[in-house]
């Protein structure tokens, strides 16, 4: 899938878009060589502790989903996942979150290839239950699953160990996954048996099954959950879709029980980068023109006393360092800063009608072809577009729906656009998006704004 947002856009999003720094970029043999002007200092991320076995977890988690690719290909860069490993742990960071379905299934393959050239006892590694197909769901699918991750990691113990996205389908799904089939008795045996170091689960859906879940505290001991929490899902998560929950209620009952809470989603999987209008990111930088604007989400995210790691998923070297600035160490948001973040910013994104995409990818493939994210993510850099005034004071409409026209074309191929979405729901009844998008009924009403555009621009 192309990018929507250019590496010198997101150099620009970052405080990196000096022409100094972009000359050094340019002059750079790979993006894993480092850049001078943003080295992250060694020796100074901010660790957190879990409380069931004394880890000592630094603050920004590597999560494993978005992996580099070598130029013009699908093929995972394997050389490169290696040296952003290296140099990850080389400044701190020591947890690396995987999962058997990410990367067309091959993400705990690279992980593994990448964390066996280093000593068992420099890092933690995260991986999941990933038994969403009903085919996997068996005892013996979802026990072989589980024990091919092990060899998958080149591990014999693995240190967090996820339910993976329960609450999606309900109690139902999650008495299939779990409990008819005995995987929960069987995951708790493995944590006794020391094979499972914490066990946990990732939470996106219906609150029944969160709720459910804590309640049983006491007899299966949650050593952590992870949940997405960022400055626009804090308290808008439930506005933005019914079915999610907001950050603030899931924080606070695990926070009751002396539960950590793993964060995923800090920048919801970019969207507080690029989805940002102008005016907000002018903002950020009046108040510290050295800070990138994504740093702001990773300071909010991070700072929360009960956090024990911040996941992202990061695809080039630009990704990490930054990411390690902002960790290395961590300065906490002021009360003042979180209601910049909570009120300003916040409100004015929910203003604007984006399609909360994060660019997981759990919908593709699509068996007609449609590329589902990059529509979405093309749909919603115009959406943003249209927040910019134009010297009179209206939306840039007129001025952006040509461009709209030439950029989808640029980005996404012909066979894949909106268009030929036949209304399948092969996306709703066999996928598991975890934001609950109406996908069918989104394409189409982009593909509708298309043919509006055609129209207009024909007048």
């Amino acid at each position: 899938m192309k990018q929507d947002i250019s590496r010198r856009t997101f150099l620009k999003y970052l405080g990196l878009g000096s022409a100094a720094t972009l000359a050094a970029c340019a002059g750079r043999k790979n993006d894993s060589e480092p850049d001078s002007l943003t080295e992250p200092p060694v020796g100074q991320m901010t660790y957190r502790t879990t409380p069931s076995t004394g880890d000592r977890v630094s603050l920004l988690g590597y999560g494993m989903m978005r992996l580099p690719t070598l130029p013009d290909s699908n093929e995972f860069d394997q050389e490169m996942i290696n040296r952003q490993v290296d140099y990850a742990l080389e400044h701190g960071l020591n947890y690396f979150d995987t999962s058997p379905v990410y990367c067309r299934g091959l993400s705990e393959r690279c992980t593994g290839i990448a964390l066996s050239r280093h000593k068992r006892e420099d890092y933690f590694v995260a991986t999941k239950l990933s038994n969403f197909g009903q085919e996997m769901q068996t005892r013996e699918a979802s026990i072989q699953m589980y024990h091919n991750s092990m060899k998958e990691l080149q591990v014999d113990y693995i240190d967090y160990y996820l339910l993976h996205s329960i609450g999606g389908g309900g109690m139902e799904a999650f008495n299939q996954r779990y409990l008819r089939n005995g995987m929960l008795d069987f995951l708790l045996e493995e944590r006794a048996a020391g094979r499972i170091r914490n066990l946990g689960f990732s939470y996106h859906g219906d609150i029944e099954v969160f709720d459910t879940l804590l309640s049983w505290h006491d007899r299966c001991r949650w050593d952590f959950v992870q949940i997405q929490l960022n400055y626009l899902d804090w308290t808008y998560a439930n506005e933005i879709n019914q079915r999610n929950t907001d950050a603030s209620y899931l924080y606070d009952e695990l926070t009751k029980r002396g539960i950590p809470a793993v964060i995923m989603e800090p920048l919801l999987g970019g969207r507080l980068v690029k989805d940002l209008p102008e005016y907000a990111i002018d903002q950020m930088k009046r108040r510290d023109p050295s800070k990138s604007v994504a740093s702001w989400a990773f300071r909010y995210a991070g700072t929360p006393e009960n956090v024990l790691t911040v996941l992202s998923g990061m695809t080039y070297m630009e990704h990490l360092k930054d990411n390690l600035l902002s960790y290395c160490p961590l300065m906490p948001l002021t009360e003042e800063e979180q209601r910049f973040l909570d009120t300003d910013i916040a409100r004015q994104m929910m203003e604007m009608p984006t399609i909360p995409c994060n660019n997981c990818q759990y919908c593709m493939p699509c068996p007609y072809g449609i590329d589902i994210p990059a529509n979405f993510l093309h749909y919603n850099k115009w959406v943003v577009e249209q927040s910019l005034p134009d010297d009179k004071g209206d939306p840039q409409y007129r001025k952006n729906r040509r461009n709209y026209l030439i950029s989808l074309d640029r980005t996404i191929e012909r066979n894949r656009q909106p268009d030929h979405c036949i209304m399948c729901n092969h996306c709703i009844e066999v996928k598991n998006c975890p934001q609950k998008i109406r996908i069918p009924q989104e394409i189409k009403r982009i593909a509708d704004l298309v043919e509006e555009l055609k129209v207009k621009s024909e007048e």
